[in-house]
């Protein structure tokens, strides 16, 4: 069983950045094609970006631009850098594998507010 941490979240203004951190146990993190999803207040989770085993990121059109996905494997972390960040952007943000694999981790908190 593979278990997540997220951290780095925080309240920012519009136009903000920040860094979200995934940390994962279990040594087969390498091999997953690993995500970061979000879930607004109402809304149902979705898919932010994604980045296979071999460092390919793919985004949703709504953050394409101005979110990066990477990965560390040896550290088995993903992060998603956050820039330009918008109110529409305030969600709990969480990371798993991209086919949802195992257990939510508690996610972190952004508010992007002025």
């Amino acid at each position: 069983q593979v278990q997540f941490v997220e951290s780095g979240g925080g309240l920012v203004q519009p136009g903000g950045s920040l860094r979200l951190s995934c940390a994962a146990s279990g040594s087969i993190f390498s091999t997953y094609t690993m995500a970061w999803f979000r879930q607004a207040p109402g809304k149902q989770r979705e898919l932010v970006a994604q980045i296979t085993r071999r460092d390919t990121p793919t985004y949703a059109d709504s953050v394409k631009g101005r979110f990066t996905i990477f990965r560390d494997n040896a550290k088995r972390t993903v992060y998603l850098q956050m820039n330009s960040l918008r109110p529409e952007d305030t969600a709990v943000y969480y990371c798993n594998t991209v086919l949802s694999n195992f257990s939510w981790g508690q996610g972190t908190q952004v508010i992007v507010s002025s």
